[in-house]
């Protein structure tokens, strides 16, 4: 499937008007591109402006300057009724429309195919039914949105936004209400969603694990400083997370895709079976090691398997030990002495 340009801003500026004629500046100059079939991910600390963006995007604010386009047209050429056709909005409040079905909420997306009288026909039900299926909720079409679980009802109001049959999703934290394993499954949803439907999906999330796990694109936003976009493996590499997300005492560590009290500096090598060597370098990060390739004149830790790792001291003497806890513990000796 051909990927386009579905958003395409140009000196973007972004940001508030204010009583005489003021204007609070957010951001400006931004040049972005959200694509089609991709899912993007908009990062970045509270107060950055992330839900500036998605309203300016949206038309539910006026850029302070340069220009915005949806699927190659400019967004004041835009009527309401041509937008809705367009873009669908999932906005992070919780939806208050706990008297209806579920069946009845997705069947607000048709709104803008039914005309006045909101008459759904054959067609419309179609629609509804196949958005309803994609989420994975067609079994709870006749309960009441007040019956769903906080995953259940974020995927109705997906459902309803696909529904509406928009090239275009914008999704303001749709994961910020969610336990574990709904954030998951929302994310694993969008990014299909994006691949099978060529949707162009944008999302605001403060989820850093699952945006780059999952994000096709990333957007990195922080007050008074450039936007940086790309895939997360070469935003991670270039340094751009450090630079963005590290603040004092607080650190991107690239090895491990996360965000760290503070980067350890003292190293263990750690070799053997990939899955438990993530697990073990996990556990030494957290108490204070770095994982780090092996090498003579520091301890090394083999791992052949999640009950068998193999500690080899510099001096030359070896210790087996049978669970991460024994490591951790001994660690903690080394430590003081």
């Amino acid at each position: 499937m051909t990927k386009i340009a579905a958003i395409e801003t140009k000196g973007l500026g972004i940001g508030y008007l204010l009583k005489g004629g003021k204007r609070k500046v957010v951001h400006d100059d931004l040049n972005l591109q959200l694509v089609s079939g991709e899912v993007t991910c908009l990062l970045g600390l509270n107060g950055a402006g992330k839900s500036t963006l998605l309203r300016t995007l949206c038309g539910f604010q006026p850029p302070l300057g340069g220009e915005i386009r949806l699927m190659g047209k400019p967004l004041s050429g835009y009527s309401q009724a041509s937008f809705s056709l367009t873009v669908g909005v999932v906005l992070t409040e919780k939806t208050n429309a706990g008297g209806i079905t579920v069946y009845e909420l997705v069947s607000l997306g048709r709104h803008p195919y039914t005309g006045f009288f909101g008459q759904l026909r054959k067609q419309d039900r179609v629609v509804i039914e196949q958005s309803l299926e994609a989420v994975g909720i067609a079994h709870k079409a006749g309960n009441y949105v007040s019956e769903l679980s906080d995953g259940e009802r974020q995927k109705a109001m997906i459902a309803k936004a696909l529904a509406q049959q928009c090239p275009i999703i914008l999704l303001d934290e749709p994961t910020a209400f969610l336990d574990v394993t709904s954030r998951i499954e929302t994310m694993v949803l969008l990014h299909r969603l994006a691949v099978e439907q060529g949707k162009a999906i944008l999302l605001s999330t403060h989820d850093l694990d699952l945006a780059i796990q999952m994000g096709d694109c990333l957007w990195l936003q922080e007050k008074n400083r450039p936007m940086a976009c790309g895939i997360p493996e070469d935003l991670i590499m270039s340094g751009a997370f450090e630079s963005f997300f590290g603040k004092e005492g607080i650190v991107f560590d690239p090895a491990t895709g996360k965000l760290n009290t503070e980067v350890p500096t003292s190293p263990i090598g750690v070799e053997g079976d990939y899955l438990v060597s993530y697990w073990v370098g996990n556990a030494l990060i957290r108490n204070g090691y770095r994982p780090s390739p092996v090498k003579e004149g520091q301890l090394n830790v083999t791992c052949k398997g999640p009950h068998e790792l193999i500690a080899a001291f510099p001096d030359g003497s070896c210790k087996e030990l049978r669970t991460v806890a024994e490591l951790t513990a001994l660690v903690g000796v080394l430590d003081r002495c």
